[in-house]
């Protein structure tokens, strides 16, 4: 995959950009390239400026948060398909957690910050992307919440 229209085309097919429309997904295409990262390789590092959002093509990424005594904590592993990052679209644009490739992973590397100038003019586009980007907030809170359900052993008396 080396091209805007094969780029465009996956972006087409991905769940993350269902329900809108192809110009749509046409002018997010002209905003993404390809990118690679090594076995161990960091993505992005909590504080750091958020400015892209990642479509993993194929790979692992640990979420992780740091922590002074712990060092790394994962949180979350990612893989095929998943979309990563949401900060890009949100003050105070940075990164919250970490982020490390567990192997070698390919993604679909998408400017965020690109993508926020275009929402300004594209309330449409704008609304899409606030709208999935939600929805995969939700989803991994709803994650977090099973795991800190399960990690201390709560359970309903």
């Amino acid at each position: 995959m080396t091209t805007v229209e094969s780029i465009e085309s996956v972006l087409e097919r991905h769940p993350f950009f269902k329900d809108i429309e192809p110009r749509l997904v046409h002018q997010m295409a002209e905003h993404a390239s390809l990118s690679s990262f090594e076995t161990g390789q960091m993505i992005f590092r909590q504080g750091e400026a958020a400015n892209q959002f990642y479509i993993i093509s194929k790979g692992q990424v640990a979420l992780e948060v740091f922590a002074p005594q712990q060092g790394a904590i994962p949180l979350m592993t990612l893989s095929d398909g998943d979309v990563l990052g949401w900060s890009w679209l949100f003050e105070p644009y940075i990164w919250h957690l970490d982020a490390r490739a567990m192997v070698e992973t390919q993604t679909i590397t998408l400017d965020g910050a690109g993508l926020r100038a275009e929402c300004d003019h594209n309330h449409e586009l704008g609304y899409h992307l606030m709208k999935h980007s939600v929805e995969i907030v939700v989803q991994r809170l709803q994650a977090a919440l099973m795991q800190v359900i399960d990690v201390y052993g709560l359970k309903k008396q």
